[in-house]
């Protein structure tokens, strides 16, 4: 943003742009008593929460000094009067936002929905504005006053901590993303995918042949990109290739919309090309890309292979399933209700996903603290922050540990953090032997050097493959995965997370030449949320 925009708030008014007037008599008088913003005869100090009459008197006077373009006095009115002032005097300045007029709705209890009408306006353009947002009246700390209660979000629902307004030409031209076949991928059709393609045109806007368009932004204070809100003046697009598939990243959207706190990934293991990118989250986070959370008995994928690369066992060599394992004083048990067999393979005992089988292995010679790491970093190409997918993105973390932490990275708890990109990659490698790392924009439009790892043994990857088919057609991931037909393989996970009465549901697989990983925070167990999330995305890809 902003070619010729002030950065700098300058005073504390914003530009003077009167609109609705309807609560001006109300200032006037609500100052003479002392219960405005400025001086006036002393009251004696209220508690408790603030009555209706209060509730009115303060949201009443809020928004007049809002319309009337007064950002101190408006400011004066919250609990936090200088944070307060420094954003509505943006709104004016930086944003460029005149004529405003609200309209309360009907207040419940203490919070109070309004409506804003404005007019943006910039280089000789105007534009109608129109939004709806909600305020909250609290009992002041020291004063005993009714406030509002500030939050950036008052002033406009998408404005979080930080944030501020803006109109200006953009920083970045917009960009028309389109999917592998040239299908045009919108926030419209596809709602998850729009902080992607607002950090697409940050990063590509220059390179895709485009010009700036003018208009009115959220600013963040992190290296979010901007996030438009209301064009002005449209600039002229360039188009931006991706990776994706529109019809697995319908299938993706549709999916996570079930399952709260949930996010997912699918990408061609043959290529590393992702395929899809979904989230359904509250506070909107790519997830997904840039998740760091603990991946649950998914982790079990890279423990195998760690296993069979070091001659500890093999697919159907012994991988016994007592009924609890104590490592370094701290004992582990396995999921309520698993039948413990001392006989077990370790395919039986993947397919069944028993923790305690291998945390009984991972103290066998010539197994170290290190081993896991460097089975993640060398093989799966995970853990070294070296990933350049075309956005930000996490590489996941497999730290070696000690004491009874290197018992619970085994089975994806302890100090292990991953994301749904991960652990589709994970998958992708597994069942081709070769790392190949992930990418959503083609790496030749700006000259970047995908990571490298050496990955699998062909007789490692083998082993894994085949462990998966049995996982989806025998074991725990048999009921998500039932009903899809072809080359099919699974892995699934729980991974308890402190304070958490539910675990996070996790589930992994593949279809053909198609890799897809998925979590639900707090959605149980693997098969219950992330299962059906993975299974729906594999039928649109295969």
């Amino acid at each position: 943003m902003g070619k010729g925009v002030k950065v700098a708030v300058v005073g504390g008014v914003f530009a003077v742009m009167v609109g609705g007037a309807g609560y001006g008599a109300y200032n006037i008088v609500s100052a003479l008593n002392g219960n405005g913003g400025g001086s006036g005869a002393a009251e004696t100090r209220r508690s408790g929460p603030p009555d209706q009459d209060e509730v009115r008197e303060a949201s009443e006077a809020f928004f007049s000094a809002w319309e009337e373009g007064q950002a101190t006095r408006a400011a004066s009115y919250t609990n936090n009067a200088q944070e307060a002032g420094v954003l509505l005097a943006a709104y004016g300045e930086e944003a460029r936002i005149g004529r405003v007029d609200i309209t309360p709705g009907a207040p419940r209890g203490t919070t109070v929905p309004f409506t804003v009408k404005a007019t943006v306006s910039a280089d000789g353009v105007s534009k109608p504005l129109r939004y709806t947002s909600t305020l909250t009246v609290v009992r002041g700390q020291t004063t005993g006053r009714a406030l509002v209660d500030w939050k950036p979000a008052v002033v406009h629902p998408d404005l979080k901590d930080g944030d501020t307004l803006v109109t200006g030409e953009s920083a970045q031209p917009p960009i028309e993303a389109v999917d592998r076949d040239g299908t045009v991928l919108t926030r419209e059709k596809y709602p998850s995918l729009g902080p992607v393609l607002d950090t697409l045109r940050q990063k590509y806007g220059d390179k895709a042949g485009g010009s700036p368009a003018v208009e009115l932004s959220i600013r963040h204070t992190t290296d979010e990109a901007d996030t438009p809100l209301l064009t002005l003046a449209a600039g002229e697009p360039g188009t931006l290739r991706t990776t994706l598939s529109a019809g697995v990243q319908a299938a993706a959207e549709k999916a996570v919309k079930d399952f709260p706190e949930s996010s997912v990934v699918a990408l061609k293991p043959s290529t590393g090309e992702v395929l899809a990118v979904a989230n359904n989250r509250d506070d909107g986070f790519n997830a997904a890309f840039q998740g760091q959370v603990a991946p649950g008995s998914t982790m079990k994928i890279i423990t195998a292979a760690m296993l069979i690369d070091h001659g500890v066992t093999s697919m159907n060599g012994p991988a016994p399933c007592p009924d609890t394992a104590t490592w370094q004083s701290q004992t582990f048990k396995n999921l309520t209700g698993m039948e413990p067999d001392e006989g077990a393979t370790l395919a039986n005992s993947f397919l069944r996903s028993c923790n305690t089988a291998f945390i009984k292995l991972i103290d066998e010679q010539p197994l170290t603290d290190t081993s896991l790491t460097e089975e993640a970093q060398e093989r799966f190409g995970l853990g070294r922050d070296d990933w350049k997918t075309g956005i930000a993105s996490f590489d996941g973390s497999v730290p070696a540990s000690g004491g009874p932490d290197r018992a619970a990275n085994a089975i994806g708890q302890g100090q292990v953090q991953m994301n749904p990109l991960n652990m589709a990659s994970v998958t992708a490698t597994a069942i081709t032997g070769a790392f190949r790392q992930p990418y959503l924009v083609s790496p030749e439009l700006d000259n970047r050097r995908l990571a490298q790892a050496k990955g699998l043994p062909a007789e490692t990857s083998d082993q894994l493959k085949e462990m998966m088919r049995l996982t989806a057609t025998q074991g725990t991931a048999q009921q998500a995965m039932s009903g899809l037909g072809g080359d099919i393989g699974a892995k699934t996970g729980s991974a308890e997370v402190d304070g958490n009465a539910t675990s996070d549901s996790w589930f992994t697989g593949f279809r053909g030449d198609v890799a897809a990983a998925a979590m639900a925070q707090q959605g149980g167990h693997g098969g219950d949320a992330a299962g059906p999330i993975v299974a729906a995305v594999l039928r649109a890809g295969g």
